[in-house]
């Protein structure tokens, strides 16, 4: 028996009383015991983080800037370690896990540089009335509070990082909960944000299960909260609080269009790879995973077969094989939703080209067409390993197409014309439209979020401290300007 992982209250290592086993989606083996905190130790942590607030919002940049440094220089020591332990209890093929980490890498180091250059105040001239002379606005952003950080499964390290990193070079305290599957990964961030010298209390990384997270999103000293996770939690949570400020990164039926310029054997052949490469990556559990493909018609013949190859080239199986493309999803119980909703397509008319097979908590890379719009992969976010490819006339009915959901994350758009490119940008009720690639891309520094039911506000390092932060004005009176 090894011993329970600590989680970290207030920036110090404790273990709970109760502990609760993290196990492997692949083999059931358990990964790591973690304890789990009392409701007196979620109240100190809490406590702390409130009565913390204004001190570690005064602190000096560099102070932020060099822990995070600290943080992002540590992960990348320990790259293939964590990589292995993202794999083992998330099921995550290791060639993504160590992805995972490389981006949390990038996560921090741009907080570092955010944490450096953030807040430097925009000055304004108000002379411009009569009524101004002599006087300058100068404003600058300050923490709305305590940052509640509610991070998912599927990207354990990763999605934990963007609650934290801007948190902290914001100079707000936060307090994270980590998905119950998931764990691990978050509290080796504590560990090592536990060597850095920032305040006591300013973090706090709490294993809580999810059946204790309402009286923590009702806490009105955590004025501010940043989930990312499925739509009828997030949701359930932003109408429980109207009044707090909440981000919410929720779910998507991500498109990728291809249209009919993008015609050549190397076009095709590479719009296929990439499609079937994130449709299936992280076993299709993104929200920016390739869900549909929508093909003009002059392209689609010559598509289709080229996807179903694609896919069925995909290796799957043990994770922790670096050969390994798709591995199991978080769940058995995950496996037979997904299972469930391609049966239910199939039997309403939808074709199976290839997969549609599962085997515990693997579900094989899956190709659909003529899938009827009123099924429930056709509606809502499969969140595993589920393609479907549909025909369609023209670049107007395919971003009809795109839009005809009640999601709007991202959606890629295979084209080599600039025009379309922008009319895509303008007509795609999305948060990101890529060209030339899958809705899957993401760059940790750009803006990344959603529209109709994907969610509200920004994560993105400096778009997420934007998002905890307020504008505060200075009015300087007297001045020879």
């Amino acid at each position: 028996m090894t011993a329970p992982h600590a989680f970290w209250l207030a920036g110090r290592p404790v273990v709970g009383a109760e502990t609760f086993d993290v196990t492997s989606p692949w083999d059931g083996r358990t990964v790591g015991t973690v304890g789990v905190p009392s409701e007196e130790q979620v109240e100190e942590a809490v406590a702390a983080a409130h009565a913390v607030r204004e001190e570690f919002a005064a602190t000096p940049a560099h102070v932020r800037a060099a822990a995070l440094d600290h943080v992002a220089r540590r992960l990348a020591e320990r790259t293939e370690e964590i990589a292995r332990l993202i794999s083992a209890e998330n099921g995550k093929p290791m060639k993504w896990a160590r992805g995972e980490v490389g981006r949390a890498v990038s996560v921090f180091r741009f907080a570092t540089e955010e944490a450096r250059r953030f807040n430097g105040g925009d000055a304004q001239r108000l002379d411009t009335d009569a009524g101004g002379q002599g006087r300058l606005a100068l404003t600058r952003r300050f923490p709305k509070g305590v940052v509640l950080g509610i991070a998912p499964f599927n990207f354990p390290l990763n999605l934990c990082a963007h609650k934290i990193a801007p948190a902290l070079a914001a100079g707000a305290p936060i307090v994270l909960k980590p998905a119950p599957a998931t764990p691990l990964s978050a509290l080796v961030l504590g560990e090592l944000l536990a060597e850095t010298e920032l305040p006591a209390g300013s973090w706090s990384v709490l294993p809580v299960p999810n059946d204790r997270m309402p009286a923590l999103v009702q806490d009105e000293r955590l004025p501010v909260i940043s989930f990312t996770g499925s739509e009828q939690v997030g949701y359930a949570i932003m109408d429980s609080v109207p009044r707090k400020h909440c981000t919410l990164e929720l779910g998507g039926n991500g498109a990728a269009v291809v249209l009919a310029d993008w015609a050549s054997e190397a076009d095709l052949d590479h719009a296929a790879q990439r499609i079937a490469a994130f449709s299936n990556y992280q076993g299709g559990q993104s929200c920016i995973s390739v869900q549909r493909v929508i093909a003009d018609a002059a392209v689609y013949d010559r598509l289709l077969p080229r996807i179903v190859a694609a896919v069925e080239a995909q290796v799957t199986g043990d994770p922790s094989d670096d050969k390994t493309d798709v591995g199991p999803l978080v769940s058995e119980d995950a496996a037979k939703r997904v299972e469930a909703w391609v049966r239910e397509a199939v039997e309403a008319g939808a074709v199976l080209a290839t997969g549609g097979q599962r085997d515990g908590a693997s579900f094989a890379p899956t190709v659909l067409t003529d899938l009827p719009d009123g099924t429930t992969l056709a509606r809502e976010e499969v969140f595993g390993p589920v393609l479907s490819v549909r025909r369609v006339n023209g670049e107007a009915e395919a971003f009809a197409a795109v839009n005809d959901s009640k999601y709007g994350l991202q959606a890629g758009v295979f084209t080599h014309d600039v025009q379309a490119a922008f009319r895509a940008h303008r007509a795609l009720e999305v948060g990101g439209v890529i060209i030339g690639d899958v809705p899957s891309y993401r760059a940790d520094q750009m803006p990344y979020g959603g529209a109709k039911q994907s969610g509200v506000g920004r994560e993105g390092v400096r778009f997420a401290m934007d998002d905890y932060t307020y504008e505060r004005v200075l009015v300087l009176t007297g001045l020879d300007l």
